[in-house]
């Protein structure tokens, strides 16, 4: 198993932590990635959009002139789709954008991601943040004494109430409970920031 450096808050090395060579040492599955997150951004879609058929669309009961003599086309209603005011031919209607997606897929998706993530150097494990109470300036401090710049993901559990209401104001830096974490967030940040209690380990990738 590799290992990454535990650093503290302040910057400094705290020791080695083993880390799971299935969760952080494959082979990045670039398609399963692909299909994971189209998947994951196709679920937050609303799907309300709708517009109205002609059937749906007030008025056009009356026939708009008679059916002979005018020299035009025959016409039974003003809300057929030709016409401005008609309903719309074939146009959205609610649906579901949802795709199924099986648990091991996105599962690998989430190694993979780690896994690249890691093969750039840009995993970091903090022992804890040791916020006594929660102060963003302390939070942007620690980020720079881990020499982090760009975006960053911050993994936290649920006892990390101070780091999560210290680092919510930073605008480059996303937090997410362990439980939540995916492919779709880690992909989208330059750094994942874990501490020792948020760090998957190697029975989750079992």
């Amino acid at each position: 198993m590799a290992s990454l450096t535990v650093k503290t808050a302040s910057g400094k090395d705290s020791g080695k932590v083993e880390i799971a060579d299935a969760i952080f040492g494959i082979q990045p599955n670039v398609p399963v990635m692909h299909q994971v997150v189209t998947a994951q951004l196709a679920h937050r879609r609303a799907g309300t959009q709708s517009t109205k058929t002609r059937a749906e669309v007030a008025g056009g009961g009356k026939k708009p002139f008679r059916q002979k003599g005018t020299g035009g086309a025959r016409q039974g209603s003003t809300r057929a789709p030709h016409y401005s005011g008609g309903g719309i031919a074939l146009g959205p209607k609610p649906r579901k954008y949802s795709q199924k997606t099986p648990r091991k897929m996105v599962r690998l998706a989430l190694h993979s991601a780690l896994s690249d993530r890691n093969a750039e150097g840009r995993i970091v494990v903090v022992d804890s943040w040791g916020f006594a109470e929660p102060s963003t300036k302390g939070a942007v401090a620690a980020l720079a004494a881990l020499g982090i710049e760009g975006r960053a993901l911050v993994v936290l559990t649920n006892a990390d109430e101070a780091a999560a209401k210290s680092f919510r104001n930073i605008p480059e830096v996303q937090i997410i409970s362990v439980g939540e974490l995916n492919a779709y967030d880690v992909l989208c940040n330059d750094w994942i920031v874990f501490t020792s209690a948020s760090l998957p380990a190697q029975k989750e990738g079992a």
